[in-house]
């Protein structure tokens, strides 16, 4: 059964923002011109998943009006014969079809995907998570929904992280031999165990969880049965344990995709920063502007250069 649906979690309450978020939704927070979350579904859109289920919070009212037309907006730019702006702002509520559920409560990953059972029914869906950017130009998406057309269950993005950091992501155990490329680009892994946030000395690999998945619908049921994990939240790496235990018994297989591209994590104000930077030095219409004054800055000493630092 082909991947229709996509769905991304955006209830979290952006602590690490604050006080921006106290107001502003983090998935609200501009990343050179546009909100992160729009990103997020344009990549779901760009690998054919135009079905977005985008589960939300009572402050996040926000999120699902961008997706929406403004026609009063839109109204005043073409008075004003703004047509950029205007395109730019109708691409916004085109990009897919885009339904919203609210998570009662914030507990957890787990529980929030749990939120979406309703509308994804018996099928295979995405999860993309709302502050984990993936570069256009690296269609790891496109390549997750290949290796889950090629071996069902679910897949899960992975990424090598350095030792040093493995306690901030959920680390898998995989087979030691690759079961494929998907697309010839990444290399393809099989699951066998994972954990969520382990110590270093307790982690058993570099190999990190990322903010991409593809999951059986199965992983519903294993949701309703997994007790609230670290941080007394329902984890979603939990429920996924346990389907990679039950494998081939069961037809879950858990497999991962380990990637090598561009990545930038937004939830993080250092990464969040970078990823603004490099993209709109990127950009062709802002990097001939920024890109020559960046290297002046550097190149001068930076905050260095500036008296009393």
């Amino acid at each position: 059964m082909s991947v229709k649906k996509a769905v991304i979690p955006a209830a979290g309450l952006g602590t690490r923002f604050l006080p921006a978020t106290k107001s502003l939704p983090k998935e609200m927070l501009p990343v050179v011109d546009r909100p992160a979350i729009e990103y997020v579904v344009e990549e779901a859109s760009r690998a054919g998943l135009r079905d977005v289920l985008l589960v939300t919070s009572r402050t996040k009212k926000a999120v699902e009006d961008h997706f929406d037309r403004e026609t009063e907006l839109e109204a005043a730019l073409e008075r004003k014969g703004d047509t950029t702006r205007l395109e730019r702002i109708r691409a916004s509520a085109a990009l897919a079809e885009v339904h919203s559920v609210r998570q009662q409560a914030p507990r957890g990953l787990g529980h929030a995907v749990l939120c979406a059972a309703g509308h994804v029914g018996d099928e295979p869906f995405a999860v993309l998570l709302g502050d984990d950017l993936i570069d256009e130009r690296d269609p790891l998406l496109v390549e997750m929904l290949t290796v889950q057309e090629r071996f069902g269950g679910s897949v899960v993005g992975l990424m090598e992280v350095p030792e040093d950091l493995v306690s901030l992501y959920g680390v898998a155990t995989v087979d030691p031999a690759a079961v494929g490329s998907a697309g010839e680009r990444y290399q393809t892994v099989r699951i066998r165990d994972l954990v969520e946030k382990p110590p270093v000395d307790e982690a058993p690999s570099n190999l990190a969880i990322i903010g991409r998945y593809i999951l059986s619908p199965s992983i519903f049921d294993v949701l309703r049965r997994t007790p609230p994990g670290r941080g007394n939240e329902i984890q979603l790496t939990d429920a996924l344990r346990t389907l990679a235990h039950l494998g081939d018994d069961a037809a879950e297989p858990v497999h991962g995709v380990v990637f090598t591209g561009r990545r930038y994590d937004t939830g993080d104000r250092v990464d969040y920063l970078k990823a603004v930077i490099r993209l709109a030095c990127e950009r062709p219409d802002i990097g001939a502007e920024l890109y020559p004054w960046l290297e002046e800055y550097v190149s001068s000493g930076g905050p260095k250069a500036e008296p009393g630092l």
